[in-house]
């Protein structure tokens, strides 16, 4: 996976997942969560490569950024909990996959508990 549209089309496999350009520039591609509009990947080119940047939890966000260069702390993004994914051919499609489902995951709408007491 190394250009945009592969990575928007990746995201898009996500239920509900749909594509946005909310910024002035254009280069900035947001997917979000149909339910809940939250993004839970930004696609941008910087430095002559298309990066993704996915939230992660923690421990896989440094487990990722160990095994591969090109998986570094987000650009624009809390840098605990996202981690840019460098599109430049390096990273398996199985792991770039498997980053955007957990971040999808992790900024997917959660179920609302209902507490009842019983008397």
């Amino acid at each position: 996976m190394e250009t945009r549209q592969q990575a928007i089309d990746a995201c898009l496999e996500m239920p509900g997942a749909y594509e946005d350009y909310p910024f002035d520039d254009t280069n900035y591609t947001c997917m979000r969560h149909g339910s809940n509009k939250k993004i839970f990947a930004l696609i941008f080119e910087y430095n002559g490569h298309i990066w993704m940047n996915v939230k992660n939890d923690p421990a896989w966000g440094d487990f990722w950024r160990r095994e591969f260069a090109s998986i570094v702390p987000a650009y624009h993004m809390n840098k605990l909990h996202w981690s840019g994914i460098i599109l430049d051919g390096t990273v398996d499609e199985d792991v770039i996959r498997r980053m955007i489902t957990d971040s999808y995951d992790l900024t997917a709408p959660h179920m609302k508990k209902k507490y009842t007491e019983e008397f």
